[in-house]
C-alpha cells in the first residue's frame, strides 16, 4: 500500500472559520473529500477575529514561532481548531496583522500594510512546518496571499531537507487579485535579489505576489476549465497572460465542486421547508418564508422572484444591472439581494430598497442563513458576470431548483447548458456578450419561460438532477497532486 499522501493546504480563509467569497467553501470542502480519498491533510490560515469570533472551537497551543520580516523578527502564536475530528487547521495569530474587521480591507480600500501581513503569514507556513517537524509531500496553496511560499522554497528552503521532496500546487481563484506592492517592500521578503526581475516576481517595477506563485509553483490550476484558457488571453489575464502561457504545459482548470452536506434543500437546517426531486412543494413554502424575512408582500408568492448573493463588486455584473434596473422594475417581478462590497453599490442598492419597497429586498450584509433561504425561496438567480473564474452560487442553485441567468464565462459556462424549450434539455439560461440588453432579453426568455408551467417543472427538474459533487473535482485534485510529485521527482533524479 503506497503511504498516504501528506497535504499541508494554506489558504488565507476556509469556511466555517473566515470567509469573503468562493475561496473560503473550497478550502473547506475539499480537504473533507481528499481525506476521504485517504491523505492526510492539515490546513494553515491567518487567526483573524473573524476566526475568533466565528464561535467554533479554538486551543491556544501555547506555542510561538519567530518570523523574520525586514530587520524585525516577530512572534506568531499558534492556534488549533478541526474541520472534522481528523482534520486539523492551524492558525497564525498576531494581533496587530489580523485581529480586524475586515479581512484584507475595508469598503474604503485594501489594508496599507497587506504586503507585510502576507509576507510574515507565507513564511510563517514554512516556519510553522519546521517547528512541527512535519514534512508535506505537497503543499497546496491559494490566491495571491500564498504566492510567495514557493518562491521561498526554491531559494531560502532550497537546502532544508524537511522541503526536499516538498511539491507545490498554486490555485488562482481570481486572477484580477494579485497583491501588487511598490518595489521597496521586496527587502521584507527575505528573498534573493535575483528574483526581483521580469522573469521573477518583479512587475512594471512592482513586486507582484501572484506572479510569484505562477513562476515557481510546481504546477498551477485554476478552478474551472475555460477560465484556465480565458486567463492566458490579454482579455481576461491582467496582465499576467505571457507567463502564464510559458507556464501553459503545468497549467490545469479543475471546476469546483460543492458540498452537498451544506447545500441540499432535502436536509438544509436553514429552510422553512424541505424539499426534493420527488417532491418540490417546500419551494413554495420557501418562497413565502423567504418574502416574509424581507418583508416583502405576500403577492409576490405568484410572480417570479429574481435572486442575488454576491460580492458588489463591477466584476460581478453590477454594472449591467444598474443599465436595466428601471425596466427590470417595471416587468412583474420581484427581487432579492444579499451581499457587501463596494460603497457606491452599497448606495446604490440602498436607494432601491427605497424606490421599490414592493418589489426589492436588499441586505448589505453577510449572512450565511439568509444566503440559504435565497437559493430556495428564489425562482431565478443571476450571475451577469463580467468574468467569472468558477462561481458557486449557481451550482448551488441548482440543486435548489433556482435558475440561474448567467454570463457565458469561465466557470458559468462550463457549469450550465442552455435550456432549449424545443427539446427541453437544458439547466439554465446563458448570454454571450457582456451587454446589458443582451442580459435583459435572456432574462426576459427566462421569465416568458417561467409563465409556462410544463416548461418550468421540466427545467427545474434537470436543475435538480446535475451534479457537482466534490467527489469528482477532489478525485482530480488528487491525480494533479500525483502527477506533480512524479515530475518533481524526475527534475530532482535528473
Amino acid at each position: 500500500m503506497d503511504k498516504p499522501l501528506q497535504i499541508l493546504l494554506a489558504t488565507p480563509e476556509a469556511v466555517p472559520f473566515a470567509k469573503t467569497g468562493g475561496l473560503a467553501d473550497v478550502a473547506g470542502a475539499l480537504p473533507k473529500f481528499l481525506r476521504a480519498m485517504g491523505c492526510e491533510i492539515k490546513l494553515v490560515m491567518p487567526y483573524y477575529r473573524m476566526v475568533k469570533e466565528s464561535g467554533h472551537p479554538l486551543q491556544y497551543l501555547g506555542e510561538e514561532i519567530e518570523i523574520p520580516l525586514g530587520d524585525e523578527k516577530l512572534k506568531a502564536d499558534i492556534y488549533l481548531s478541526h474541520l472534522s475530528q481528523d482534520i486539523p487547521v492551524y492558525f497564525i495569530g498576531r494581533g496587530e496583522f489580523f485581529d480586524r474587521e475586515y479581512l484584507y480591507g475595508s469598503p474604503k480600500g485594501d489594508y496599507f500594510d497587506n504586503a507585510e501581513r502576507f509576507i510574515f503569514f507565507s513564511k510563517a507556513v514554512l516556519t510553522f512546518c519546521q517547528h512541527r517537524g512535519f514534512s508535506p509531500d505537497i503543499i497546496h496553496h491559494h490566491e495571491w496571499q500564498t504566492g510567495l511560499i514557493p518562491a521561498y522554497l526554491k531559494s531560502v528552503y532550497r537546502k532544508d531537507p524537511l522541503f526536499s521532496h516538498t511539491a507545490t500546487v498554486f490555485t488562482i481563484h481570481n486572477i484580477a487579485y494579485q497583491g501588487i506592492f511598490k518595489k521597496e517592500k521586496f527587502a521584507l521578503t527575505d528573498l534573493p535579489a535575483e528574483m526581483y526581475n521580469p522573469e521573477g516576481i518583479e512587475f512594471w517595477e512592482r513586486i507582484n505576489f501572484m506572479k510569484g506563485g505562477i513562476v515557481y509553483a510546481d504546477a498551477i490550476n485554476t478552478v474551472s476549465q475555460k477560465y484556465s484558457e480565458e486567463i492566458q488571453t490579454s482579455e481576461y489575464g491582467y496582465g499576467l497572460e505571457g507567463i502564464l502561457r510559458k507556464r501553459g504545459e503545468n497549467l490545469y482548470g479543475i471546476l469546483n465542486g460543492v458540498d452537498y452536506q451544506d447545500w441540499n434543500p432535502s436536509h438544509d437546517p436553514h429552510l422553512a421547508a424541505r424539499y426534493d426531486l420527488k417532491d418540490i412543494s417546500g419551494k413554495k413554502e420557501c418562497k413565502k418564508d423567504l418574502l416574509k424575512e424581507l418583508h416583502l408582500p405576500a403577492s409576490l408568492e405568484n410572480v417570479p422572484l429574481l435572486g442575488m448573493i454576491s460580492r458588489l463588486a463591477d466584476q460581478k455584473g453590477f454594472d449591467l444591472l444598474m443599465e436595466i434596473l428601471n425596466e427590470l422594475f417595471s416587468l412583474d417581478i420581484g427581487f432579492v439581494l444579499l451581499g457587501t462590497g463596494e460603497q457606491k453599490y452599497h448606495d446604490l442598492f440602498t436607494q432601491v430598497a427605497r424606490k421599490y419597497p414592493q418589489k426589492a429586498g436588499i441586505r448589505i450584509a453577510y449572512d450565511d442563513r439568509l444566503a440559504h433561504k435565497i437559493e430556495a425561496g428564489a425562482d431565478l438567480f443571476l450571475m451577469p458576470s463580467k468574468y467569472e473564474p468558477c462561481g458557486l452560487n449557481q451550482i448551488y442553485s441548482l440543486k435548489y431548483g433556482t435558475i440561474p441567468v448567467v454570463r457565458a464565462t469561465g466557470g458559468l459556462d462550463d457549469s450550465i447548458i442552455q435550456y432549449d424549450p424545443a427539446t427541453k434539455k437544458g439547466t439554465g439560461f446563458k448570454f454571450t456578450r457582456y451587454d446589458a440588453k443582451e442580459f435583459l432579453a435572456t432574462l426576459k426568455e427566462a421569465i416568458r419561460i417561467y409563465s409556462e408551467p410544463e416548461q418550468w417543472g421540466q427545467l427545474i427538474r434537470n436543475a435538480m438532477m446535475a451534479d457537482f459533487s466534490w467527489e469528482r473535482s477532489s478525485e482530480a485534485y488528487l491525480q494533479l497532486y500525483r502527477n506533480t510529485l512524479e515530475q518533481k521527482r524526475e527534475n530532482i533524479s535528473t
